[in-house]
């Protein structure tokens, strides 16, 4: 058997981790993309990330979503999602590969019929551009008919740091320096400019301990907050010291909790 891995990136990792060690954060993040009203205290089961998909000569190939989970409100439902900096020409097919093969592993066979569900799949794009669409499709032609579902896309730079609090959508504050990105060289260059970034985290850091402080956010997920922003500007912010140390200095890290 053939083992191929998809390698991930850093901010895949950084969903991921927010998604596994913090899962009370998808709620909001499902609630804005699909339109829904869970409360928060439904029930998340994650499933396995890792799928292998029959390749021709027998050999299997191993592909990693970013997530896939069910939740237990009214009815159960079953998410897919996936975290990507920029649009690639291949996501469309992965996506496809992801859903059927979550739907296989689930399927049910009565009698002479397989009946296989697809899960509600959306995707995250830290970078977006004019001409980035909003909703993906995948249209399936069958025997029977035609078949199309959509995928949701969130841009995560479409919302303001106010919308993230007001939405409670946390799950991107790690993520929000992406807005930032194509001003670093000014950062780098110019110090009023780099406080005004400063500020902005001052902010972030600001709300999180009102979150804390009322019982909304748990002191590990401050940290883990805080520590997975820091990772995103590691990578991000690799050639820009003053940017990283910058906002370094007003986030400081989650240490204590060994994340």
């Amino acid at each position: 058997m053939e083992d191929v891995r998809i390698t991930s990136t850093p901010y895949d990792d950084v969903f991921r981790t927010l998604l596994n060690d913090c899962s009370s954060l998808i709620i909001p993040v499902i609630n804005e993309v699909f339109g829904e009203h869970y409360s928060g205290q439904e029930k998340i089961t994650f499933s396995p990330n890792e799928h292998f998909l029959n390749q021709q000569g027998g050999n299997e190939e191993e592909r990693i979503t970013d997530t896939n989970f069910k939740i237990e409100g009214k009815e159960a439902k079953k998410y897919h999602l996936e975290c990507q900096s920029s649009t690639d020409n291949s996501m469309l097919v992965r996506f496809f590969e992801y859903d059927t093969q979550i739907a296989l592993d689930e399927g049910l066979v009565h009698g002479n019929i397989l009946t296989v569900t697809l899960p509600h799949s959306a995707v995250l794009f830290l970078r977006h551009h004019a001409s980035t669409p909003d909703t993906l499709t995948i249209r399936m032609v069958t025997p029977g008919g035609t078949v199309e579902y959509d995928i949701p896309v969130m841009k995560s730079q479409q919302y303001t740091l106010k919308e993230v609090f007001e939405k409670n959508l946390l799950l991107l504050i790690p993520f929000y320096i992406f807005s930032h990105e194509t001003r670093f060289k000014e950062y780098e260059k110019d110090k009023t400019k780099l406080r005004t970034l400063q500020k902005e985290y001052e902010q972030i850091k600001n709300k999180l301990e009102e979150l804390l402080n009322q019982g909304a956010i748990s002191e590990y997920t401050r940290c883990t907050i805080i520590d997975m922003s820091n990772k995103v500007l590691e990578h991000i912010a690799a050639k820009y010291n003053s940017v990283k140390e910058g906002v370094k200095a007003v986030m400081g890290g989650g240490e204590s909790f060994g994340i």
